[in-house]
C-alpha cells in the first residue's frame, strides 16, 4: 500500500497577483479541504533610474511599489552606492501603492 496518491492540479494565471483555491475531497468515510495559495510575480522586477544633479544638490525620485497580494508588506530597502539614501523600512498595505522616496546627493562630481 501506498500512503499517497498524486493529485496533478495546472494552474494558468492571466497576470500577476494572489490566486487561492480550495479543494474539496469526499468519501464515504472522510471530508478533507486542502487551500492553495498560489502568488504570482511579474516577469520583470528590474527598473533603472538614472539621476543628474549638481555635487552637493539633492535630487528625489519616488519609486512606486504596489502591493497586490493578500498581506501587508514591511519592506526593508538595502542601498549600495555613494550618496544614495532612503528610509530602511517601508510599509505597503493590501491593494496600496507606496512610494519610496530614494535620494541622491554626490559630495563631489562623479
Amino acid at each position: 500500500g501506498r500512503d499517497t496518491v498524486e493529485l496533478p492540479i495546472k494552474f494558468t494565471p492571466g497576470q500577476a497577483g494572489c490566486y487561492r483555491c480550495q479543494i474539496l475531497l469526499k468519501s464515504s468515510h472522510d471530508v478533507r479541504v486542502y487551500e492553495i495559495e498560489c502568488v504570482v510575480n511579474t516577469d520583470q522586477a528590474e527598473a533603472e533610474l538614472e539621476f543628474l544633479t549638481p555635487a552637493c544638490q539633492a535630487v528625489t525620485q519616488d519609486i512606486p511599489i504596489t502591493n497586490i497580494s493578500s498581506e501587508d508588506w514591511k519592506l526593508e530597502a538595502v542601498l549600495e552606492g555613494q550618496g544614495f539614501y532612503g528610509p530602511p523600512l517601508i510599509n505597503v498595505g493590501v491593494g496600496e501603492t507606496a512610494l519610496y522616496p530614494l535620494t541622491f546627493n554626490p559630495v563631489a562630481e562623479c
